[in-house]
Order: structure tokens, then sequence, then C-alpha cells
């Protein structure tokens, strides 16, 4: 996620990361799979002109996001078929996974130079805990994708809420079960230190 700058709204990089997802969601109720991966398409090149101009970065994530979908939504309108659009989650889960796993074998947590802030005092252990963690959830994410996106087991209509709302719920409620083992790892511990007594 992008870290806003001092003069920038703080809710903005979440709103860029998640209102094209939800756009495309409320789009496909009214509109069908095609139409709504089309405008799913020109929303995400939207949210990266905005965090452009406005957060002054599009960090990474938003440029393979951002990729990814345009290429799989291209597929889908191209060739007609949904099933482009909904492989997009995998590959980004796997190539999320596959970078932390790496960076655990070769005792480097990715995810502490993925995050620029918010984690003000974690000790290098718990970034190494972190990026484990997170690791093994992008897989079971990417896994999760594969089954409800087989069309002989779940619709498109199903397919497309539990990533919109279930996936979301997934991902906060992992982050907040990672508090406390972070907190034990010198999460805010900074903070207290320079707080005046």
């Amino acid at each position: 996620m992008t870290t806003p700058p001092s003069n920038a709204p703080k809710w903005l990089p979440a709103a860029l990361d998640y209102a094209p997802l939800l756009i495309f969601f409320i789009a496909y109720k009214f509109t069908g799979i095609f139409t709504s991966t089309a405008i799913f398409m020109g929303v995400i090149i939207v949210a990266m002109i905005i965090s452009k101009a406005v957060l002054k970065r599009i960090s990474p994530m938003n440029w393979m996001s951002a990729i990814l979908i345009i290429v799989f939504g291209g597929l889908t309108i191209y060739l007609h078929d949904p099933r482009f659009i909904q492989l997009k989650p995998t590959i980004i889960y796997l190539i999320l996974a596959g970078l932390l796993f790496v960076g655990l074998f070769r005792g480097k947590p990715m995810l502490k130079y993925a995050l620029e802030h918010g984690y003000d005092g974690l000790s290098e252990k718990g970034w190494m805990l972190l990026s484990r963690n997170w690791a093994w959830f992008f897989l079971g994410m990417a896994i999760v994708n594969e089954i409800i996106r087989r069309p002989e087991l779940f619709s498109f209509d199903t397919w497309l809420t539990v990533k919109v709302w279930g996936f979301t719920l997934a991902s906060v409620g992992f982050a907040m079960a990672n508090v406390p083992m972070l907190m034990r790892h010198g999460l805010g511990a900074e903070d207290e230190t320079q707080t005046p007594a």
C-alpha cells in the first residue's frame, strides 16, 4: 500500500486499492461480466492516475495488479471467457507468496522492504515471522481462488462475491490476528519510548 504524503487523506491509499474491485462488483450486478470487466480496466487506470497525482507514486503492488487486470481483462473480453479475469487473483497471490518464500529462504523478510511505514519498532525476527505468515496466507488464498473459480463448482456471481467480501474480510482478519505476535516482537516500542512522561 502506498504511504500518503502528509497533506494527502490517510484513507486514500486503501480507497485506491479497494474501490476498483468494489466498482467491478457493482457494475457486474447491473451490466454483466464483460461490460463490468471493461469498467474494471478503466477504473484501475484512473486509480493509478490519482495515485500518481495525489500520492506522488504508484506502488509496485498496484503496478502489478493493474497490468494483470488489463492483460487478463482484455483476454476475458476478446475471447469472451470470464475464466481469465478469475485467474488474475491466483497469479497475484502466487507471485506474492513466491517473493516472500524466496526472501525467507535467503534470510530476508521481504515485507520489510515492501511496507514503508506502520510497523515501527518491529524486530528483525518479527519481520521474518510476519513475512512467513503472509507467505502461507497468500498461498492459501491462491488455492481457495482456484477452487471457487471452477465453473463446475461455483458460479461467477459466487466467485465475485467471495473475492470482494470474503477475501477482503479474510485479509483484514488475518492482519489483526498477527497483531499479538507483532506486539511481542517490538511493534510500537519506538512510539512508546518517544512518548513524553
